[in-house]
């Protein structure tokens, strides 16, 4: 005798619901969602970026074509304004005299700020709080109260009226939050890095130099550009102290040149400042990656 069996009994069992139309709908919702994010984002992107737009294309202009229109497209291209600001505004010589300064300010100040982040990190001392408390609240010191004592001190060092007075002016200030993160990055490295190379013989500048500081190359990165953009782009400092030796300015000083008492050369001046921003936009777009890096080891310690 043949028995049969019901096809309900043999079919697999399913999970209630439909997977596939759940997966869908989440698909349909993601979707939705990456829509409207672009929606906002666009237009905020396009405000954003429009000013160095009309930059770059005010530097292509004629002078009396500037603030014609805001359309950034123009039918003729006046590169002549690149060649008159490097050569005849002298843009060409404060582009070195910039470089100087913002190399050699790097250099100290990421030394500097390394060492002492090191020691918060590491170290424990007396005090320690208050330091840290004192380093936050010089961020709150307007750059503008520090003039006249950063310019008695250069002077005391007969350094006044040279590159290297400048330099060493740019390479002060209160860099807290270099400090800060080089002091988050190091406090969450082992401790038997130091103690291995203590029992090895090895000196506290050779542990920092040798071993602590290559692995911190994140915040060494994010320090460099910090300082970089803070050289770069000063104005009130780089002014005073080349007011007696104008062929000492840096470029934010030597941009302000373009500007007359009864004239004021626009185009001249959106080229100079082209020429400014793009060593800037290079150098981040180099060390950008170690952003997060950095910051997440900070916050990590």
């Amino acid at each position: 005798m043949t028995t049969t069996i019901p096809a309900t009994a043999t079919a697999p069992l399913r999970p209630a619901g439909d997977p596939a139309g759940r997966r869908r709908r989440h698909r349909n919702r993601q979707r939705l969602r990456r829509a409207i994010v672009l929606v906002i984002l666009i237009p905020i992107a396009l405000a954003w970026i429009y000013p160095f737009v009309w930059m770059i294309s005010a530097s292509l202009k004629a002078n009396g074509e500037v603030f014609g229109t805001l359309n950034p497209l123009t039918r003729k291209l006046h590169l002549d304004n690149y060649v008159r600001a490097w050569t005849e505004a002298r843009i060409g010589q404060y582009f070195l005299n910039t470089v100087i300064v913002t190399g050699g300010s790097i250099i100290i100040s990421v030394t500097a700020t390394a060492l002492i982040g090191y020691v918060l990190g590491r170290y424990w001392f007396h005090g320690k709080r208050i330091v840290i408390g004192l380093f936050a609240a010089a961020i709150f010191l307007p750059e503008g109260y520090t003039i006249i004592p950063i310019f008695d001190l250069i002077s005391r060092l007969n350094l006044d009226g040279t590159l290297w007075g400048l330099t060493l002016a740019e390479a002060g200030g209160a860099h807290v939050v270099a400090v800060l993160l080089f002091a988050g990055y190091f406090r969450q490295l082992p401790a038997e890095l130091e103690e291995a190379a203590m029992l090895d013989g090895a000196s506290f500048p050779r542990v920092f130099a040798r071993i602590y500081l290559p692995l911190a190359k994140p915040v060494i990165a994010t320090a460099i550009i910090l300082q970089f953009m803070h050289a770069w782009n000063d104005f009130l400092l780089p002014l005073v102290l080349t007011l007696a030796r104008p062929e000492l300015r840096t470029l934010a000083v030597g941009v302000y040149s373009f500007q007359g008492l009864y004239f004021n050369d626009w185009s001249g001046m959106a080229a100079a400042a082209t020429i400014a921003l793009i060593p800037i936009i290079a150098m981040f777009l180099v060390l950008q990656r170690y952003f997060v890096e950095s910051v997440a080891g900070a916050m990590k310690g």
